[in-house]
C-alpha cells in the first residue's frame, strides 16, 4: 500500500513537469516575438548609424568640426615645400632638419602619436579643405605665428610654453619680456636649421634689434667681446625671466661677475666696499670709452666717492691736486690713483688697508 502511494506521487510530479516545461518555452517564445520588430517595421525603422546627409556639401561635412590631417606633415609640405619663412631664406620644410622635426623623439611635435605641423598650428582642416574664390585668401590655420594674420600673442606663447615651461623658462610668467607682450617667435626662428638666437655669432644682432643702446655701447673702445662672438647676451642675461634685476642670471650683479672674474670674489682681509656692493658702481659691462669698462676716467671716477672729505676714516683727496695744469701725478699716465692703490678690488695683506699691496 505504501509502495502504491509513493508511485502515485512520483507519477504526479512527472506529469506536472512535462506539462509545465512546454508552457515555459511557449511563454519565452511569445516574449521574444513581442520584443523583435516585424520585417515590415524593420524596413521602415531609421538606422542608428545613418550616413551623413547626401545632399549636404562635401566641404561642409569635412569642416563641420576641425580635425587633424590624416597624412600629417605630407599634407602641408604638398603646398608649403618652398614657402619662405624669413627674408634670409629659411623655408617651411627646413623644420624637418631641426630638433623639432625628429620623429624618433616622442617629445617633439613630429614624434610618435603627435600631429606634426598641426601639433603647433592646431587642427586646420578648414585651411586644408577651403577653396577660396579667385582673388580671395585661403582660410588661415588655427594658430598663425607670424605675418599680418598672426594669432594673439597669448595663444602663440601658450603653444611654446606647453612644452618648454621648465628649466631656464620657468620664470617666464611675469617677466619683463612677457609683460612687454613679446612673443617667443619674436626672437626664435623655429623652422631654421640653426636658430640664429641660439648661435653665438648671430645672437647679439637679435637682441640689438630692440636694445639699440647696448648695441651702440658694444662698439666702444672698451667692450666685452660680444661682436667677436666670444661672449653673448645670454651669458649674463636670461631673456625668459629671472628673479634678479634686468633679467640677470644671478640675483646679484657681483655674483654674476664672479662667474668669470673669480679672483675678485674674496673673501679678502681688506675689502673695497663698492666692489662688494655692485660692480656697476665703477664699470659699464656693455662698453665704455674708458679702459677696463670704467664709467669714468680715473681719478675722476674715484673722486665720485673720495672727494675732499674724510669719508673713509682717513685723509681725503683734495680736488686741487687733480685739477688741470696742477702738475699732479694723479693726471699722469692711464692709472693715476691706481699707480699706488693697485689692489683696488681688495687686499689680503695685513698692511693692505689702503690697497697698496
Amino acid at each position: 500500500m505504501k509502495m502504491k502511494s509513493c508511485l502515485s506521487m512520483f507519477l504526479c510530479v512527472v506529469a506536472l513537469g512535462f506539462v509545465s516545461v512546454p508552457d515555459a518555452f511557449a511563454k519565452q517564445k511569445a516574449a521574444a516575438a513581442a520584443s523583435s520588430p516585424t520585417p515590415a517595421a524593420a524596413a521602415t525603422a531609421p538606422s542608428q548609424t545613418a550616413s551623413p546627409d547626401a545632399s549636404a556639401p562635401a566641404d561642409a561635412v569635412a569642416t563641420a568640426e576641425p580635425h587633424y590631417a590624416e597624412r600629417g606633415a605630407a599634407t602641408c609640405i604638398k603646398c608649403h615645400d618652398q614657402d619662405p619663412v624669413t627674408a634670409d631664406g629659411v623655408q617651411v620644410d627646413d623644420i624637418l632638419k631641426t630638433p623639432h622635426g625628429m620623429k624618433g623623439d616622442e617629445r617633439t611635435p613630429f614624434g610618435q602619436d603627435k600631429q606634426d605641423c598641426e601639433t603647433c598650428h592646431g587642427p586646420s582642416s578648414e585651411h586644408v579643405h577651403s577653396k577660396p574664390a579667385p582673388g580671395e585668401k585661403r582660410h588661415s590655420p588655427a594658430i598663425v605665428f607670424s605675418g599680418p594674420n598672426a594669432s594673439p600673442i597669448e595663444k602663440r606663447n601658450e603653444i611654446c610654453i606647453g612644452c618648454h615651461e621648465n628649466g631656464l623658462r620657468m620664470n617666464w610668467q611675469g617677466s619683463q619680456h612677457q609683460n612687454s607682450d613679446l612673443a617667443c617667435v619674436s626672437c626664435h626662428t623655429v623652422h631654421a636649421k640653426k636658430d640664429p638666437v641660439l648661435v653665438k655669432q648671430t645672437q647679439p644682432e637679435k637682441c640689438f634689434t630692440c636694445h639699440a643702446e647696448q648695441r651702440a655701447l658694444s662698439f666702444q673702445f672698451s667692450h666685452h667681446p660680444i661682436r667677436e662672438g666670444k661672449v653673448v647676451c645670454s651669458d649674463c642675461h636670461n631673456p625668459h625671466g629671472s628673479p634678479g634685476p634686468t633679467l640677470l642670471k644671478e640675483v646679484r650683479v657681483t655674483d654674476l661677475c664672479y662667474t668669470c672674474h673669480a679672483d675678485k670674489r674674496g673673501p679678502l682681509l681688506w675689502e673695497h666696499q663698492p666692489v662688494r656692493e655692485d660692480c656697476t658702481n665703477c664699470h659699464n659691462p656693455h662698453g665704455s670709452v674708458n679702459p677696463r669698462l670704467l664709467k669714468e676716467k680715473v681719478p675722476f671716477l674715484c673722486l665720485d666717492c673720495h672727494a675732499a672729505t674724510n669719508d673713509m676714516g682717513g685723509v681725503g683727496v683734495s680736488t686741487r691736486s687733480v685739477t688741470p695744469h696742477s702738475g699732479s701725478l694723479y693726471l699722469y699716465g692711464d692709472r693715476s690713483c691706481l699707480n699706488c692703490h693697485s689692489q683696488i678690488h681688495g687686499s689680503n695683506s695685513p698692511s693692505g688697508s689702503t690697497f697698496f699691496r
